[in-house]
């Protein structure tokens, strides 16, 4: 059910911040192109940048860390680093915030979304991540590190089903892109229903669901499409019915006059107009 933690109605915007965000829906492609990688990779200095990579949010971080590490190796990229976290007196050391302080581009893993906000969320670490992007790094995250990227985040919930307030829980996110609620694996889990079950108890937000090898690339007041799949945008704003608080928690959600936008690779949406722009 969608949990009764109090979550700021912010009014839908681009990032609060000057950086970039590249927020990849899963399974991004590593042994081919690497084309959203390599979006990263190019944003963050290219061949110069000075990477992080943030394990905190999976269970096996040397492994997935690794893996990243080889990727990036592959695309040029030497100056690469590897932050675990595990509780949240690491994530008020020195050695990390002094990583941070110098990168050129931090990316988080997939796992779990609940670990980041449990660990990081308000200390020393997640400051210093607002204060760099703030001066124009490139924050990225796949799947739980897409999720978090925004104030209010979706903490899990079911998919392949039809959307009822029960089928999904929301907490408080890293805040790195305010106005929004972003899902991931998104057509491949089925995965409309609970984003609409989300916004619907927040139709001030945006709702983002992004396909796996996929990313937004967002920066000012807009986003662009990369990758294999799509990227499905729900706005509420407009709706001309919501039974939302009419509702016992097993009961069906009426819904009519959402708007809905699927955009594909090279499509962008301006985030303040809610408007998609053609290539």
């Amino acid at each position: 059910m969608v949990s009764d933690v109090k979550l700021e109605q912010q009014s839908p915007s681009s990032p609060k911040k000057a950086g970039q965000l590249v927020i990849i829906g899963g399974a991004e492609d590593k042994d081919g192109d690497c084309k959203i990688l390599r979006e990263f990779v190019r944003n963050a200095g290219g061949t110069q940048a000075q990477l992080i990579i943030m394990t905190v949010a999976t269970e096996l971080p040397q492994e997935v860390g690794e893996n990243y590490i080889r990727v990036f190796k592959k695309l040029g990229v030497e100056d690469i680093r590897i932050v675990d976290t595990v509780n949240r007196e690491e994530a008020e050391e020195g050695a990390a915030l002094s990583a941070i302080q110098k990168a050129t581009g931090v990316f988080f893993t997939g796992g779990n979304q609940s670990r980041i906000t449990e660990v990081l969320k308000d200390t020393k670490i997640h400051n210093m991540l607002h204060q760099r992007y703030a001066e124009g790094i490139v924050v990225g995250g796949t799947s739980a590190g897409a999720s978090m990227m925004s104030n209010t985040m979706i903490l899990e919930g079911e998919g392949e089903t039809h959307p009822r307030p029960e089928i999904v829980d929301l907490d408080e996110g890293m805040d790195f892109m305010s106005g929004v609620i972003i899902d991931q694996h998104f057509s491949q889990r089925g995965r409309l229903g609970r984003l609409l079950a989300a916004v619907a108890n927040h139709p001030n937000l945006l709702g983002i669901g992004i396909d796996e090898n996929t990313a937004i690339v967002v920066q000012d007041n807009q986003f662009k499409v990369v990758g294999g799949g799509a990227c499905t945008i729900v706005d509420m704003k407009q709706a001309t019915h919501n039974n939302v608080e009419t509702l016992l928690k097993d009961e069906g959600l009426a819904l009519s006059g959402v708007t809905l936008h699927n955009l594909p690779d090279g499509y962008s949406f301006d985030l303040k107009k809610r408007s998609l722009i053609a290539p």
